[in-house]
């Protein structure tokens, strides 16, 4: 894509982190610092972490239909997976999707766009999808208070696109990850957070194709939700930990006085 004077994005983006006397990451080196000084080293730049951001608590309350309906299930048994704004699947990608959440035999929140070429998440529904999954399903097309739900004690599995802020909502709060990104940056966080933390499973898609199926979808979340799964409790436990690291509340405050000080430093 090429933007202003017709110089391509990916040009802006190496123009700039050549030219520049330092590169500063909004994350942590413990999450992401190997990655980081990759970077750094390639350019030959001092590199800089200016800290994760953690969302604010949120002080608004549930949207009443969504608060009664999640009541009704126990603790960590839902299933809430969204795409986000921009993300719009193929309509058989979208099939499959909402497929997978039925054979899990889960109760499940899907807050999707219409697949490309539908108006409408009605109209786009696997045929006697919405009388099977009746009392047990919900497929919402339009904008949902995600980080109320993420922290509805009854949701236990987020399925994600892995945009950044879907992700550090996800991270602050216990549900478990399955990660399916489509795009960019989704890929590289979702590998992030299945091979290199181990907080999350992505869904395994074809190798030739690059699409997944009901299967996979059915199995990663299985493998974060079942109890006899050893890798799954492993998943668990790191994802515990990162966190109650994440949680820490000098946390942001001392990678930001840290920030500060290194750029004194550069200005010399």
């Amino acid at each position: 894509m090429k933007f202003g004077s017709d110089v391509m994005f990916c040009d802006r983006i190496y123009m700039g982190t050549s030219q520049c006397d330092a590169i500063g990451f909004r994350t942590c080196r413990e999450i992401e610092g190997p990655y980081a000084d990759y970077v750094g080293n390639q350019f030959g730049k001092p590199v800089l972490f200016s800290g994760p951001v953690i969302p604010e608590p949120n002080t608004s309350t549930l949207e009443e239909k969504f608060y009664k309906w999640l009541v009704e299930f126990k603790a960590n048994s839902v299933i809430y997976c969204a795409f986000g704004s921009e993300c719009t699947l193929e309509k058989d990608q979208f099939e499959e999707l909402l497929l997978g959440l039925e054979l899990t035999g889960m109760p499940f929140l899907a807050a999707l766009k219409p697949p490309a070429g539908y108006e409408s998440i009605e109209l786009a529904l696997p045929q006697g999808f919405q009388e099977r999954i009746c009392g047990r399903g919900i497929v919402h097309g339009g904008w949902v208070q995600q980080q109320l739900i993420l922290e509805h004690p009854s949701v236990g599995c987020f399925i994600t696109h892995c945009g950044s802020g879907s992700l550090s909502e996800a991270l602050i709060n216990k549900c478990q990850l399955v990660l399916l990104p489509h795009v960019g940056d989704h890929i590289f966080q979702a590998r992030l957070m299945s091979l290199h933390l181990k907080v999350g499973v992505e869904v395994e898609k074809g190798e030739e194709d690059g699409l997944f199926t009901k299967e996979t979808v059915y199995k990663a979340v299985r493998t974060v939700m079942e109890e006899e799964s050893e890798f799954g409790r492993d998943v668990k436990t790191k994802r515990a930990k990162l966190r109650e690291f994440l949680s820490s509340k000098s946390l942001e405050s001392s990678y930001i006085d840290s920030f500060n000080e290194q750029l004194r430093v550069l200005l010399g």
